[in-house]
């Protein structure tokens, strides 16, 4: 995976930022799926794929208007931007200064280094995994639109939590009868390389055997059969899921003939005091 990962930088330069990849193609290629390079891209560059090739193009752009050999025309033109105006705005939002400035001063101008991914083992731990195979089955809880945080407490997420009367958990907690059992943490509905902001569906609540009757107030997320990953973790909340979730990306994913499949996260905690948790992180996955 990590060879996949810097072959697909390579095109990226190859082909010039400004160019479309065939991302789809490329994975094909490679023995994989877009959907898992993108988000083994996205955890381990920290950012998606989408932004990346924006910033390559704009550190491209802007050491070319630094030389003022080209007109901003042209630069746009050749960064493959229909107008100026529209070339500006993507100049601005990752230089925080306008074409024009970057042209007649130089600077400053933020770089966007070409990544390159290693995979280390220095200091690494194992992981607590167990591959577990599941029949159909429905999440049903209470769902909200919220935006992604990739670090952190999420608010949004805390909130809608809050909102849930004490005696609903009670009743959400006695009609779960499939597993993962118990009360569940699920975010769905996201782009494979979605960016800090993005919207997704999270949903709280339980799993369900599919012949069992979901009351009519309740929304729902229908799961075919299939393979899921199973990570443990015992830590600070939220850090210690958060940091799982990358080490899936950076350690497991690349070592195991697994791979991600589009579908939810479902987190389910065994223990949580508030900044504490034990729980465990369900991610659905496909043999590689």
């Amino acid at each position: 995976m990590i060879g996949s990962l810097n072959a697909l930088v390579d095109l990226v330069e190859a082909e010039g930022p400004a160019e479309g990849i065939d991302v789809a193609g490329f994975a094909r290629e490679h023995g994989t799926t877009e959907y898992h390079l993108r988000r083994v891209f996205s955890a381990l560059a920290g950012m998606p794929l989408s932004e990346y090739v924006r910033r390559r193009r704009m550190t491209l752009a802007g050491a070319e208007l630094a030389t003022g050999a080209s007109s901003l025309l042209e630069v746009a033109v050749r960064h493959g931007y229909g107008s100026v105006e529209a070339f500006g705005r993507a100049f601005r939002a990752v230089h925080g200064i306008s074409p024009a400035d970057a042209r007649r001063d130089g600077g400053p101008l933020r770089t966007q280094p070409t990544l390159r991914f290693r995979l280390s083992v220095e200091g690494s731990t194992p992981m607590d995994v167990t591959i577990t195979h599941q029949p159909t089955f429905t999440l049903a809880g209470h769902a909200a639109e919220v935006p992604l945080i990739h670090e952190g407490v999420n608010p949004y997420i805390q909130a809608h939590i809050a909102a849930i009367p004490p005696e609903e958990h009670e009743r959400l907690k006695s009609l779960g009868d499939a597993e993962p059992s118990g009360i569940l943490a699920v975010t769905a509905d996201i782009a494979p390389d979605a960016a800090e902001g993005e919207a997704l569906t999270y949903l709280h609540g339980v799993a369900l055997q599919p012949t069992t009757a979901v009351p009519a107030d309740l929304d729902t997320l229908p799961q075919e059969q299939g393979a899921w990953a199973v990570f443990a973790a015992r830590g600070p909340f939220p850090e210690t899921l958060q940091k799982l979730w990358a080490a899936t990306a950076a350690d497991w994913f690349p070592s195991n003939p697994w791979r991600l499949r589009p579908g939810p996260s479902i987190v389910r905690y065994l223990e949580f005091t508030g900044d504490f948790a034990s729980c465990e992180l369900w991610l659905p996955v496909e043999q590689s």
